[in-house]
């Protein structure tokens, strides 16, 4: 307590005899302390702060703003500190460019362009630093004697000296002879045109006034060529051919491969839907005959013992599900893609729409194209729908052109026109006991009918929708799965609201850039799609959760099928013109 000096000794204790001198700590150079409020035996006390140069030393170094008043020699002050050694040489040089400094030089207009385009044209132009130095081709600026584009221009007896050698135009009122018209196209003087001449026919010469004729050639007077004589033919009649591709025609008994079997472990007659399902999880047979993608595989109705493909290759085959597996039959008539394929409700006859704009109807058992259609705008067909009733005889086609067009098979006329939506028509589903009917087109919209009736009786369109570019009803009659645009399957009703069913939505596939088919399982267990990496993706239809993947291809995998019949075979096919088939 003694260091404190006496005046701040403790009452308990005796005071000391002498008094101990208090020495005050040195000056520090710091700014924030302001001139000392008291000194103590003349020396600085520096015990009083100023908040205010506090402040400025503490700002953040990202402050733009201040927020109180510093003073000018503050702001003037020089910047303190130890210096950085990273630093280069000059840290107070300042760059505006990359490889240095630019230094601003005042120049006008006028005299840059000179300057531009005399070293454009003549390959120099004048140092703007250096006064009388030159850059670029000292040697043409030392020849030139450093004259710009514009000091270099002929004068005016020079120019006028090339305007003399070129001849008068003459005068417009003479036409042959001296002094006559020439106009523009008068020649220079002293410009000598030397002609090729060539003899005359039969050895005469002509006269000046003469015209050579060829007896030999007679002008042919022919009619103008009709449009209909031009116009391009994507399809020609009558070309359809069908081959026979498979072991035996017909067996013991004498029945085609129409006839369902009845040797196996299975009742083909039964209901679809009958038995429960199952996922498929290995390869048991593949199909190779098409040479580019696959468009479309349909299994034979009910039964399904025979599939039917659609190729890029403009062919459709007929291919064995059981037996030898086999391709049975290739049907040829179509002059580019095959669009899409369906089968009459009884499977007797089939229906193949092309890029060629020409729709066709086969005899699966014969290959006999039996009809041809053609839509009266002759857009590309993209869908086709039998009507399920075995005794309706029509179809429904989806076109390019924004329609769907109803055909009879008996006339070959078309019946009825449904046209509102606004871009191609993607999807047909029959729904309501086959009253009703749903489509689906590229303008992201939904569209509700009535069979044979041209004015939709529902229309979706909202600000979320994407396109649904695939389609496929469940087996119960009241839900409709459709492949929309955005990587995942939406489900509709297909009763009187047609409402979206917002708790089921399959998620997992990636279907972006491709039309991938989705299907859902005869006893509506498992809805099935492909994907754009070559999975196949089983979902359950009642918890919307992925069940199982299947790796099945390379490439993408745009068509699935599932059997009518079996509990767990399943077809895919993808761009490879490859089929294949698991359980």
């Amino acid at each position: 307590m003694a260091l404190l000096g006496d005046e701040y000794a403790s009452s308990d204790e005796e005071a000391p005899t002498t008094a101990t001198t208090v020495v005050a700590a040195p000056d520090v150079s710091l700014d924030v302390w302001c001139h000392s409020a008291k000194t103590i035996d003349g020396h600085s006390a520096n015990s009083v702060q100023d908040p205010m140069r506090l402040q400025l030393m503490l700002a953040k170094p990202t402050d733009t703003a201040l927020t109180h008043n510093v003073p000018y020699a503050d702001l003037a002050r020089t910047s303190q500190g130890p210096a950085n050694p990273y630093t280069s040489a000059n840290p107070l040089k300042r760059k505006n460019a990359l490889t240095g400094d630019a230094e601003e030089t005042s120049i006008s207009d006028a005299t840059f362009t000179a300057q531009h385009r005399t070293f454009q044209s003549l390959g120099y132009a004048r140092d703007p630093t250096v006064d009388g130095a030159y850059v670029g081709d000292l040697a043409k600026a030392q020849a030139s004697g450093g004259k710009d584009i514009i000091q270099a221009r002929y004068s005016k007896e020079k120019s006028a000296d090339f305007r003399n050698k070129r001849q008068k135009k003459g005068d417009a009122s003479i036409v042959d002879g001296e002094g006559a018209y020439m106009g523009p196209w008068a020649p220079y003087k002293d410009e000598v045109h030397v002609y090729k001449e060539y003899p005359a026919s039969g050895e005469e010469e002509l006269a000046s006034d003469e015209e050579y004729v060829e007896e030999a050639i007679v002008p042919a007077r022919t009619t103008a060529v009709t449009k209909l004589a031009s116009d391009y033919q994507d399809d020609l009649t009558n070309t359809e051919t069908t081959e026979f591709n498979g072991t035996a025609q017909y067996d013991y008994q004498g029945r085609t491969y129409m006839h369902v079997p009845q040797d196996l472990d299975i009742d083909l007659r039964n209901e679809p839907g009958t038995q429960k399902n199952y996922i498929p999880k290995k390869l048991i047979h593949t199909w190779k005959s098409h040479t580019k993608a696959i468009n479309a595989v349909r299994f034979f109705p009910n039964s399904g013992h025979l599939l039917l493909s659609a190729s890029a290759d403009t062919k459709v085959k007929l291919w064995d599900v059981y037996h030898n597996r086999e391709l049975l039959r290739t049907y040829s008539g179509h002059t580019k893609s095959v669009t899409d394929t369906t089968f009459s409700p009884t499977g007797t006859h089939f229906l193949t729409g092309s890029y060629d704009r020409f729709l066709k109807l086969w005899d699966t058992e014969t290959g006999a194209c039996t009809s041809r259609f053609q839509t009266p705008s002759k857009a590309v067909p993209h869908v086709l729908r039998f009507h399920p009733s075995t005794d309706t005889h029509a179809f429904l086609v989806g076109t390019s052109d924004k329609k769907i067009v109803q055909f009879d098979t008996r006339s070959g006329e078309m019946t009825q026109e449904y046209d509102h939506h606004l871009q191609a028509v993607n999807t047909i589903t029959f729904c309501d006991d086959n009253r009703r009917f749903i489509t689906t087109s590229d303008d992201k919209s939904l569209r509700a009918w009535e069979y044979d009736i041209p004015v939709p009786i529902k229309y979706i369109a909202e600000p979320y929708m994407y396109s649904m570019v695939r389609a496929a009803p469940h087996p119960n009659g009241k839900s409709v799965a459709f492949q929309s645009g955005d990587n995942q399957i939406v489900v509709y009703a297909s009763t009187d609201r047609f409402r979206q069913n917002r708790k089921k939505s399959f998620r997992g596939q990636n279907n972006a850039g491709y039309a991938i088919d989705v299907d859902i399982s005869p006893d509506g267990q498992f809805v099935v799609s492909g994907d754009s990496g070559g999975y196949v993706c089983f979902w359950d239809w009642k918890t919307c959760k992925m069940w199982h993947k299947i790796k099945a291809d390379e490439g993408p995998v745009v068509r699935v099928a599932w059997h009518p019949q079996e509990s767990s075979k399943l077809v895919t096919a993808g761009l490879e013109g490859t089929i294949k088939y698991w359980d």
